[in-house]
């Protein structure tokens, strides 16, 4: 009912009912989130359509120029403050700008190389190697890289800052440098499958034009399967090999589904994608471990390199195994994927670095397309949950050595992943390897494994620290984001996984002591235990590596002088140990990743010897080459890349010992700090004088301090030729101007 009122009349005592009308209620202005521009210069309301009704019904131009001014004067206060202090930030970000130049003598020398190359769309800045883009409040280093011609083909391909084809690239501009060479057409790295072949399954050039004489037993072209007899035999070497390293699969599952696939009358096996790569990495692996006078063979021939070299032994049931695996990239099972992580470490050890990569990548998207990056359900049975743990963290193990050893971005990430660490107790380890004996304080077969994971995700923490950001604590000489993590994986290594010293020396330290290798352990676990502390080796010379600077020694740098000779001391150390292990016993005969590391372990000694070259420890690393040369041959006497790999060094040893020769007599005989890196002082001032064109094109300074002490390296010369030099471009290498490495040379790992 409407609202009354009640009134009396003076005229009359009865009660007079007065009614009013309601009041009216105010409508809520809308609220228009932003005018355009007419209407607010016009101070008119606007309904912030576009164009709003106001401009239509005009006929003028509706526009949002999106500056929102001041208008009022606290609204005028409030933006000079606003300007002031984008002011001040500015002046001070200009003033450490200008600190710079003057805090450069105390910080990590820069490696001798092309200059680098600013970025010309104005959207970051380079500093040194690294890209520094703009925008928000930490900003995010791209380190650069270079990019190497590492195949058969001419393409280049770009490998990281961290990757040895990036170290070697800092060698031979060094080297060019010095000795005033233009680059050569062939590379430094040695021949492999993949200099000579688009894939394992091809067919070399050789081949093609029936320059080969003599039949060939190489079955990719004869197409000839091995009998069950044969394929026996290596299965029987998967168990006692990978399947300890890589525990992707169930022992008894797997053979169980092989002997289905001999149910047939006409004494074929079915055809199986698992099990042809399972055989093609036993064949591989069971070639390589047999000498090349067994097989009849020279492995040092290049041709051999095609059709009967062992690292492409098994290669047409790999092929095979490609060709099944097609018809199940819509549908992938977990077999699919096992298929993925197997023929990516086939490739690996086989040369072929970029299809490797690839094929690690086609497993991560399978990986999170069967939906392994997830914690598995707590009904599966457990049997099933520890499998899909392990193969997860497998392939988690197997990206992040490959992405941190050719210096590529990670696939996988920890923020994607709820999967917990795969078990190793007595229970799951008899369920999936029955045929491995407990070894004691809860220490199983399947220790290996998860240790070896907890080394990767250490050695990534460090890696990531180092590349991405906390370098900025060195300002401070602070070494201890990079080292902790390392460090706190060694203190939890059981002792079971240790391989013993003579003279008590210590496991997994620097101190180049003897192996003592436990006779009656079974081979299995003196593998696990050999390549548990190699791996950690290997990975600490790529993590120190970058610190090994070819500049000239101008001011003292203890932070990075103290890391190149860590790099030095793990190179050593793995060198000593691959020496006495390949001379003594069959344990790592044919494991072809251990090559792998020795060949890193002697190009980074090289590089170490050329940056220091009258450093304390120089001649010891000079001795370990040597032994790194002799531990080549002996794999070079089963296949052909570490038969060139041995070569290449020898010849590279040659003309180092002569260049260090020569500084040594420049430098009046002493064994001070001078040297080479005091002698090109000058050389390196004329260097960065020189743009990219004309070192690009070999046109190097005119030296008049440079006598005639180098003719000996006559770039024609047969023998120098391959070693110096490669088709390589180096892109903004130097790396290290913005970080002071000085005051800090202890807290190192040992």
């Amino acid at each position: 009912m409407p609202p009354s009122s009640v009134s009396v009349s003076p005229d009359s005592p009865q009660l007079q009912l007065t009614f009013e009308p309601p009041p009216r209620t105010r409508q809520k202005r809308g609220q228009v989130a932003r005018a355009c521009d007419r209407c607010r210069v016009h101070r008119v309301k606007c309904d912030s359509g576009k164009p709003c009704s106001n401009c239509k019904n005009r006929g003028g131009q509706c526009s949002y120029s999106g500056a929102m001014k001041a208008a009022t004067l606290p609204h005028a206060y409030r933006e000079i403050e606003r300007l002031e202090q984008r002011v001040e930030e500015l002046e001070q970000e200009k003033e450490r700008e200008a600190e710079k130049p003057a805090a450069a003598v105390h910080q990590l020398q820069t490696p001798i190389s092309l200059p680098p190359r600013s970025l010309s769309d104005g959207r970051g800045s380079e500093t040194g190697g690294e890209q520094v883009m703009a925008g928000g409040p930490r900003p995010k280093r791209v380190w650069e890289g270079i990019y190497i011609s590492t195949a058969r083909s001419p393409q280049k391909t770009w490998y990281g800052s961290s990757s040895l084809f990036h170290f070697m690239g800092r060698i031979d501009a060094f080297l060019t440098v010095a000795l005033q060479q233009s680059h050569l057409a062939d590379c430094m790295h040695p021949d492999s499958a993949s200099n000579l072949l688009e894939s394992p399954t091809a067919v070399a050039a050789e081949e093609q034009a029936g320059q080969l004489t003599g039949p060939t037993d190489d079955p990719c072209t004869t197409g000839e399967y091995l009998t069950s007899t044969q394929e026996e035999y290596f299965l029987g070497l998967f168990w006692q090999s990978y399947y300890t390293s890589y525990p992707i699969l169930d022992e008894s599952e797997f053979k169980k589904y092989y002997r289905s696939l001999w149910a047939t009358s006409d004494g074929q096996r079915k055809p199986s994608a698992l099990a042809d790569i399972v055989i093609a990495l036993c064949m591989q692996y069971g070639m390589a471990r047999l000498p090349s006078v067994e097989r009849g063979l020279k492995a040092t021939s290049r041709a051999n390199v095609c059709n009967t070299d062992a690292t492409i032994a098994g290669r047409w049931y790999y092929r095979r195994c490609q060709t099944l695996l097609s018809a199940e990239l819509e549908s992938p099972i977990i077999s699919t994927l096992q298929c993925h992580i197997l023929c990516s470490i086939y490739l690996c050890s086989a040369s072929f670095q970029n299809m490797a990569d690839s094929t690690c990548g086609l497993a991560v998207r399978t990986a999170y397309m069967l939906g392994l990056h997830q914690e598995p359900p707590q009904s599966m049975p457990r049997r099933e949950s520890e499998t899909r743990k392990r193969l997860w963290w497998t392939l988690y193990v197997l990206e992040t050595k490959m992405s941190m050893n050719l210096g590529r971005p990670f696939l996988l990430h920890d923020s994607s992943t709820t999967c917990s660490l795969p078990a190793d107790d007595r229970e799951i380890a008899m369920l999936v390897g029955s045929s491995f004996a407990p070894l004691g304080e809860n220490v199983t077969w399947l220790t290996w494994n998860l240790n070896n994971t907890k080394l990767l995700l250490a050695a990534r923490s460090a890696y990531t620290s180092f590349y991405d950001g906390a370098l900025d604590t060195f300002n401070e000489g602070n070494c201890q984001p990079i080292t902790e993590p390392l460090e706190d994986w060694l203190k939890d290594v059981p002792g079971a996984l240790k391989t013993q010293r003579q003279n008590k020396g210590v496991p997994f330290s620097t101190d180049r002591s003897a192996l003592q290798i436990e006779q009656f352990a079974p081979l299995w676990l003196q593998r696990q235990r050999l390549l548990l502390e190699l791996m950690y080796h290997n990975l600490c010379i790529n993590l120190y590596r970058p610190s090994v600077s070819f500049a000239p020694a101008t001011a003292q740098t203890p932070l990075a002088d103290g890391m190149a000779m860590k790099c030095a001391a793990h190179a050593m150390a793995l060198t000593h140990m691959m020496h006495q292990v390949l001379t003594s016993t069959s344990i790592l005969a044919g494991w072809l990743e251990a090559f792998h590391w020795q060949w890193n372990a002697a190009m980074t000694l090289v590089g170490i010897v050329l940056a220091y070259p009258h450093d304390d420890s120089t001649g010891v690393a000079r001795s370990t080459i040597d032994i790194s040369l002799a531990v080549l041959e002996i794999f070079g006497n089963s296949f052909a890349v570490a038969a060139g790999a041995a070569n290449i060094l020898a010849e590279l040893c040659a003309k180092v010992d002569v260049l260090i020769e020569e500084s040594r007599g420049k430098n009046g005989g002493s064994g001070g700090g001078g040297g080479v890196r005091l002698d090109t002082m000058q050389l390196v001032k004329s260097y960065q004088e020189v743009d990219d064109e004309s070192l690009m094109v070999g046109n190097f300074p005119a030296l008049p301090s440079m006598d005639e002490s180098l003719d000996f390296f006559d770039v024609n010369a047969p023998d120098f030729r391959g070693v110096l030099a490669q088709s390589i471009d180096i892109m903004a290498t130097d790396m290290y101007d913005d970080f002071d490495l000085s005051g800090v040379n202890d807290g190192y790992l040992n």
